[in-house]
């Protein structure tokens, strides 16, 4: 890949510097609204999405750029992912409600589809000034791609009712299956949601946690984090056991887990029938 990772990992870092943190714990109440129903958006999420748009289509003018809050405002642009050769998409702020509410537990996520399938990604964390990074095949990394330090998944437990990760089971449309998992929850060992998918997906990619289980699959939320657990070793699949595609908005659920043994293993413990 031609493309300079460290290059746009320094362009999302400036961005968050100086569009996002001086904003954060400073919001009036005038300056968050909601697109829908617990659905927030600050103008730090607007500021730092018009900040980062223009960069990226000028680093690769034949993509298409897929911003959370411009796909809000205009839905065709999400249509459009689909048939797109390729494309960016844009997290301006993961975990909008830990910013407005002044939490740390957010971050900026970009990655860069080629048919769909994320070949490039950046989960930023502004709080800590650290950038997650991975290209396809080469690996995921911190603070520096292939000189920074290497990311690996977590050596999973023999014993899989001792993995330990988060299950965030909305399952919108399919209380069955929300409820099976809820009701399964004591078979492994759940932990506290950090309600962020950026810091899941860096902690999933730094060994911190087993597994965690998503529900809402929006291309931003995904896409980034996807490329960058698998490169650091893991496995992730929507629960029909099909692999991970930017545009399949609604499929049921994606699990996430440190191999193929374990993903298998907590398939079975919790979305399987008995």
């Amino acid at each position: 890949m031609t493309l300079d990772i460290d290059k746009v990992s320094a362009l999302i870092a400036q961005a968050a510097a100086e569009e996002v943190m001086p904003r954060f714990t400073k919001l009036s109440a005038e300056d968050v609204r909601e697109k829908g129903p617990g659905d927030l958006v600050t103008v730090a999420d607007e500021a730092m999405e018009h900040r980062l748009t223009p960069i990226l289509a000028r680093l690769m003018p034949e993509a298409l750029v897929v911003g959370e809050e411009a796909a809000a405002a205009d839905p065709g642009l999400l249509e459009r992912l689909a048939s797109a050769r390729s494309a960016w998409v844009i997290d301006p702020i993961d975990g909008t409600s830990n910013f407005a509410e002044g939490r740390p537990f957010f971050g900026v996520m970009v990655a860069l589809l080629d048919r769909g399938e994320p070949v490039a990604a950046w989960i930023h964390d502004p709080v800590a000034r650290s950038t997650a990074t991975a290209v396809k095949g080469e690996g995921a990394w911190l603070d520096g791609h292939r000189t920074g330090r290497r990311l690996g998944v977590s050596v999973p437990p023999a014993d899989p009712h001792d993995l330990k990760g988060t299950l965030n089971s909305g399952f919108f449309g399919d209380r069955v299956l929300a409820q099976r998992v809820q009701s399964r929850r004591d078979r492994v060992k759940p932990v506290k949601s950090l309600r962020a998918a950026a810091h899941e997906y860096l902690r999933l990619a730094k060994g911190e946690a087993d597994f965690t289980l998503f529900t809402k699959l929006m291309p931003w939320d995904h896409a980034p984090g996807v490329l960058i657990h698998r490169e650091a070793g893991g496995t992730g699949r929507y629960l029909d056991r099909s692999p991970y595609r930017a545009e399949l908005t609604k499929a049921v659920g994606l699990l996430m887990a440190p191999d193929e043994t374990s993903w298998l293993a907590l398939h079975r413990l919790l979305i399987e029938d008995e």
